[in-house]
């Protein structure tokens, strides 16, 4: 498979272990093909495994996106595969993407006039071989939320409620649930970007 574009200077797009619609747009946008595949991991037995090694919770989403890189990379050879993951710690307690709206309410309301963090990390691989990886963590400081708001905007928000960890995606209706940000952008969204890009000039992918 060829890969072309002003920039991209590999031999064939670059493979993204993730199904998540967001980064693949964030990378398209940025100028990088992309080839999408979703790895085959079970990421709370690799969260569980790591956390019971002594993890901690700062180091999952490196320890996920190290996984997927590397289950796609293995079935891959010659190829270049990033895996990317994101985090959310509030009070010391992880949180999960919710599984349904219930799950949704429940964990903006107990977020709900607090900060949070969430850590975005991404592993680029090669041959089985994790070659650069990085994490970045912002802070989250959502607003006093009352029952009637959260249901309101769980209701309006749809699919996006459900579809990312804390119940938000901060580039739609999940602005409306903050006071303020402390951190980049892009990994809000999930991938530090910047920090890929800078290390896929230094792998000489990038003009």
């Amino acid at each position: 498979m060829s890969a072309s574009g002003s920039f991209w200077r590999g031999d064939a797009a670059l493979v993204l272990a993730s199904g998540s619609a967001t980064r693949r747009s964030m990378l398209e946008n940025a100028g990088l093909p992309i080839e999408a595949i979703r790895p085959e991991i079970d990421e709370r037995a690799v969260e569980a495994d790591f956390v019971a090694g002594g993890g901690e919770a700062s180091g999952v989403a490196a320890t996920l996106a190290a996984a997927k890189a590397l289950v796609v990379s293995q079935d891959m050879p010659g190829r270049w595969v990033l895996g990317a993951d994101q985090t959310l710690t509030c009070e010391g307690i992880a949180f999960h993407k919710p599984v349904d709206e219930n799950a949704a309410l429940l964990q903006i309301a107990a977020l709900s006039g607090k900060r949070h963090e969430l850590t975005s990390a991404f592993a680029l691989a090669r041959g089985g071989v994790v070659v650069r990886n990085a994490s970045r963590q912002v802070g989250m400081l959502m607003r006093e939320l009352d029952a009637g708001f959260i249901e309101r905007y769980v209701a309006e928000a749809g699919p996006a409620a459900t579809a990312s960890v804390g119940g938000y995606q901060i580039e739609g209706l999940g602005a409306q649930l903050f006071r303020g940000i402390d951190g980049d952008h892009f990994t809000i969204l999930g991938l530090p970007l910047l920090d890929l890009l800078a290390a896929l000039r230094e792998l000489e992918l990038l003009a």
